[in-house]
């Protein structure tokens, strides 16, 4: 059996890896990224865009550009572009061509088989959806996990010592808690729980609405009318969300942003702090303990039963999250692998468990 590579298509971002030397790598995309946005689109030439050049243009082409496809597998939702209809698993299809030409030029081999990861609440339709997207791209998907066991796996979780996790992923676009039960060889997901509406890009949208409000009233424009630099508006945001996990505060400079009456030129700038960020978004910080309320009910499992909480997605980074995280469950939760990378990392790991090869965990 060849190499077999690991893909988390994610609702908001994918990432693919493979286990190199024992040890679970990820692999960057053409421009160096290890993520590579879930997103599609369709040039009027009539040239489909995949990953970052597709996200880049999404605002001034939102008709011809698809996001967050994954909400609609197994569906019968259907895209019309040019008088073609495209399924979910055709434009999921996409993207995972894409992860798999990456994986291919980062080898120097031609990969052909892969371990997909899914969230544990997809049916068996979405499962066989997933599958099919990965047949479509030129793949075998030797096998369909979940994404909190994938988590599981890329903590090395699976040694032997019989524990109670919770999983508390929260994406881009999607927020799930999963509590997964692990024992002889076996990882079983006692329940889980979801908010498919909530995730980074409705933290993204509360700085944008704040940045759009704060140009209008000191230049009385609205910038959404400028396509181009609403698109810039949003790039911006989405920065200073990243930067303020770590920082107090983020510095947002956009010179030459759009044009007022008169000729004038507005350049923006504005400092927005994490306090301004957490008062923008307590409410959503709030949403995220009644799936994790609910999926502790369903389980039937307590509190104080939990050995560990693993945190997966890149909004997961929020100090305000964490915090939640640690008021909910009273466990100061494990971090130590990217957000972003740890479900593919678990993919790679259970593929390379599959090839019959040998895995070297860490935590």
């Amino acid at each position: 059996m060849g190499i077999i590579i690991g893909i988390d298509l994610g609702t908001t971002n994918s990432c693919v890896a493979v286990v190199e030397g024992g040890k679970p790598v990820i692999i960057p995309n053409e421009k160096g990224n290890r993520t590579t946005p879930s997103v599609v689109a369709f040039t009027k030439k009539g040239e489909c865009l995949v990953g970052e050049s597709a996200m880049r243009q999404a605002v001034i082409n939102s008709e011809r550009t698809i996001r967050s496809v994954k909400r609609h597998m197994g569906t019968n939702w259907k895209k019309k572009i040019d008088g073609k209809y495209f399924s979910p698993q055709e434009i999921s299809a996409m993207i995972l061509r894409k992860l798999k030409a990456d994986a291919e030029a980062y080898l120097g081999e031609t990969v052909t088989e892969a371990v997909i990861t899914v969230p544990a609440y997809f049916n068996n339709i979405q499962r066989q959806a997933t599958r099919d997207a990965g047949r479509m791209a030129g793949l075998n998907v030797v096998r369909i996990i979940n994404e909190p066991a994938s988590a599981a796996l890329a903590y090395g979780l699976n040694n032997g010592t019989p524990q109670k996790v919770m999983v508390f992923d929260l994406g881009g676009g999607t927020f799930d808690v999963s509590i997964i039960e692990i024992g002889d060889d076996v990882i079983e997901v006692l329940a889980t729980n979801c908010d498919n509406h909530l995730g980074g890009d409705d933290f993204d949208e509360r700085i944008v609405n704040h940045l759009v409000d704060v140009i209008k009233k000191e230049y009385h424009v609205d910038i959404r009318k400028d396509l181009i630099a609403y698109q810039r508006i949003r790039e911006a945001a989405e920065l200073a969300k990243k930067e303020l996990s770590g920082l107090e505060s983020s510095y947002i400079a956009l010179p030459y942003l759009t044009q007022v009456r008169g000729g004038n030129t507005i350049n923006f700038e504005y400092t927005l702090t994490r306090s301004e960020f957490n008062a923008l978004t307590r409410d959503l910080v709030e949403r995220t303990a009644i799936p994790v309320q609910n999926v502790l009910a369903d389980s039937g499992i307590a509190v104080s039963e939990l050995s560990r909480v693993l945190l997966v997605g890149g909004s997961t980074r929020i100090p305000a999250v964490q915090k939640k995280v640690r008021e909910l469950t009273g466990i100061n939760p494990s971090q130590s692998i990217n957000p972003d990378e740890c479900v593919a990392q678990g993919a790679a790991v259970q593929a390379n468990i599959l090839a019959g090869g040998a895995i070297t965990f860490y935590s």
